[in-house]
């Protein structure tokens, strides 16, 4: 006598009674979808033309189409989660997905898949991002969905662009920087707002100079411009922090100005003694006899 388990279902409800039943619905569709991305295949030239109308629409539509991260006193930067959405939309027979996979407590851990249909590529990317702040004390769970989403948008766009090659959006990601920068005429003002926005955060002018490796607003031309609004992206979109991407400058104090200074002498000295007091440092003689 076989066992069941009672199930209850209203007349508009489809239960799916097998396991492997789902799988077959998602298999199903996909072989649908790939029939239908072979009868109808993309342009290439279309999708630049697309693309590049939607991401140069309007200014501040192309300054989000790109990020910038300061690591080990070097600038990287790079196409943003705004430039993928658009490169998603504008290349078709695409699926694309992310979501958080993993939550320990400590990190989150989102999985993103994007799958070109037409040619039969897949990749999936997982990104990790912290849960706990230098305490050691986990995020409120509002923070945690907002790390989580950031997590999903970061690993969305390195798919999109693992799938999507770049040399088909590099030229689109070039024109994206030129329509941003403006002209030289309006440079000023922009310059201005950006650094207000970033004082409005808590950064202080020194921070952002020392990033640019600039002294003054006055050096901070179109190409260091640019690389401001890829920060600003960046900290919006969760690939970085103010504090990351702004490193407080400590001063130092008197007293270790001092010591410093104190140190050095007395190495110099040392090295002196160490030469017959001659002052040279780091040089051996040889001396022959008559």
């Amino acid at each position: 006598m076989s066992e069941f388990t009672p199930v209850l279902q209203d007349q508009d409800t489809q239960i799916i009674q097998s396991p492997n039943m789902l799988n077959d619905i998602i298999k199903a569709e996909i072989d649908i979808q790939i029939s239908t991305a072979k009868q109808y295949p993309r342009s290439i030239a279309h999708f630049k033309q697309k693309a590049l109308s939607m991401a140069t629409l309007d200014v501040e539509t192309a300054a989000s189409c790109f990020y910038a991260l300061s690591r080990a006193g070097k600038i990287i930067e790079g196409p943003s989660i705004r430039l993928a959405e658009i490169v998603i939309s504008a290349w078709g027979n695409l699926r694309a997905s992310a979501n958080v996979i993993a939550n320990d407590r400590k990190t989150i851990t989102a999985r993103a898949i994007c799958h070109d249909l037409e040619s039969n590529t897949a990749i999936a990317i997982e990104v990790k991002r912290r849960i706990t702040d230098k305490n050691g004390k986990t995020y409120s769970e509002d923070m945690q969905v907002v790390t989580g989403n950031a997590a999903c948008k970061i690993a969305l766009r390195n798919a999109v662009f693992s799938v999507i090659p770049m040399a088909y959006s590099k030229d689109i990601y070039d024109k994206t920087r030129l329509v941003a920068a403006g002209d030289a005429a309006t440079l000023g003002q922009r310059r201005m707002d950006a650094l207000k926005h970033f004082k409005s955060m808590g950064v202080t002018y020194d921070r952002i100079y020392a990033v640019l490796g600039v002294k003054s607003d006055e050096d901070i031309d179109q190409e260091k411009f640019l690389t401001l609004l890829g920060i600003a992206n960046a900290i919006k979109d969760g690939d970085t922090t103010i504090d990351d991407a702004f490193p407080k400058i400590v001063e130092k104090t008197e007293t270790q100005a001092k010591s410093e200074t104190a140190l050095k002498d007395t190495m110099n000295k040392i090295n002196e003694a160490k030469n017959g007091g001659s002052g040279t440092t780091g040089k051996a003689y040889r001396y022959n006899r008559g």
